[in-house]
């Protein structure tokens, strides 16, 4: 039997595609997300390439899932895709702590990310 389909969220022109759980805090992973906002998907994979920041890496390979959604599941044309969403949020911390003088404890903090980058095609090559 099973649940019924779940009706699709997006636009029949619009896909998506998610990272869970990148190791970096989503301040940082955002200073990344916001260079490729709102770029056309050729000259974010190409910025994200030679970024030199240690996130790029996974950005890209979450941009490259949601091109490849693109092409594969729902037929749109590579070349007409521009990122129309790029968002941050938290995931899990992983709390730690380190002996300090007198007794006390220096909590260290280590966050996740989650990233969701959403592409669109659109009509004209602009």
């Amino acid at each position: 039997m099973g649940k019924p389909k779940a009706k699709r969220r997006l636009a029949d022109n619009e896909v998506q595609a998610h990272g869970h759980n990148i190791r970096i805090s989503p301040q940082k992973l955002n200073l990344v997300a916001a260079t490729i906002r709102g770029r056309k998907v050729e000259a974010a994979v190409a910025d994200l390439s030679f970024n030199p920041r240690r996130i790029s890496d996974d950005v890209k390979k979450v941009l490259q899932s949601a091109i490849a959604n693109a092409e594969n599941n729902h037929g749109l044309d590579v070349d007409r895709l521009w990122i129309k969403e790029a968002y941050v949020g938290k995931s899990m911390v992983m709390k730690r702590w380190r002996a300090r003088a007198r007794g006390r404890v220096g909590r260290i903090v280590k966050p996740w990310s989650n990233l969701t980058i959403i592409l669109q095609e659109r009509e004209e090559a602009a």
